[in-house]
């Protein structure tokens, strides 16, 4: 169950070219049980399932994009999905992927959910005039355990059918496979069976930092209350191998990050997380060259 709160932002894009990130939504209702978007550190002044919805993005992105000559990559889902529940009604992602076509710009989306289907002719659009990259989360093959960890949103099985979608119509496409939660889908079996599905679907980078997960104030209290509701006993397992560590590593670390490396290298997929982000904010040459007249 969520609920929405409108307001109006000062500002929509962050970073620098050439990959400006935006953030619509503050919140989410996709219910995952490790989400570090909980933690503390990111000062939420209201519930996380209180969704904060920037109703003046399209404006304040349309009147960026007018000024700007130099053309880059805008992406976003980086903070909070673009693709949440609310944005069937409302519409505010698809507003500014138009304001992206109409200037000539590049964008990226990462998501998890199949929403993003409804606009794969748009998408199609702007990767045919400019570029456009879907990164989509894999974290866990097996259906009941998905719907455990990630409860409120599409199954791994149907991403793969969204990422097999828009390689049908020559969209490139990005894989998240974090994180990996020690005890729970660090498994061979699990890692192999995303990571086949990847080749299959034509994935041309998979982004993971490390087998493992990370745990900050806020996000750890929550993990640790859907362990106890799914996997008793676990929470005790984890505070003795880890404590209140940041980083908690996979027991097989190594051995699973090396059948990662293995796979994407005979298929040809970038595994680099920093290549794959030079990958996706990588603007095609013509368009540069166009925005230097």
């Amino acid at each position: 169950m969520y609920h929405m709160h409108f307001v109006d932002a000062k500002g929509i894009l962050t970073g620098s070219a050439p990959f400006l990130g935006m953030n619509i939504y503050r919140g989410c209702s996709h219910g995952c049980i490790y989400c570090d978007s909980r933690s503390r550190c990111y000062n939420f002044s209201h519930p996380f399932e209180d969704i904060e919805v920037k109703q003046n993005a399209p404006e304040l992105l349309e009147k960026t994009l007018r000024s700007k000559r130099k053309k880059c990559m805008i992406g976003t889902g980086a903070m909070s999905d673009p693709y949440l529940h609310c944005e069937k009604e409302l519409g505010l992602t698809r507003k500014c992927l138009e304001i992206i076509h109409k200037y000539g710009f590049g964008g990226s989306v990462l998501t998890k959910s199949d929403l993003i289907l409804r606009d794969i002719d748009l998408i199609d659009e702007i990767n045919r005039s400019t570029k456009f990259v879907v990164q989509m989360t894999l974290t866990t093959y097996e259906r009941g355990l998905c719907k455990i960890l990630e409860p409120n949103v599409c199954d791994t099985l149907r991403r793969i059918e969204v990422l097999s979608l828009m390689q049908e119509r020559g969209i490139p496409t990005v894989v998240w496979l974090t994180p990996i939660l020690p005890f729970i889908n660090d498994t061979e079996e699990n890692i192999r069976a995303i990571l086949n599905e990847c080749v299959r679907a034509g994935v041309q980078g998979i982004v993971c930092f490390d087998i493992g997960l990370t745990l900050r104030e806020g996000d750890r209290e929550y993990y640790y209350a859907a362990l106890d509701k799914h996997f008793p006993g676990l929470k005790r397992k984890y505070a003795e191998r880890y404590g209140n560590d940041y980083h908690l590593p996979c027991p097989d670390e190594k051995r699973l990050y090396g059948i990662l490396q293995k796979i994407c290298s005979e298929n040809d997929i970038i595994y680099d997380p920093d290549k794959c982000f030079k990958h996706i904010a990588a603007i095609p040459e013509k368009y540069e060259q166009l925005s230097l007249f």
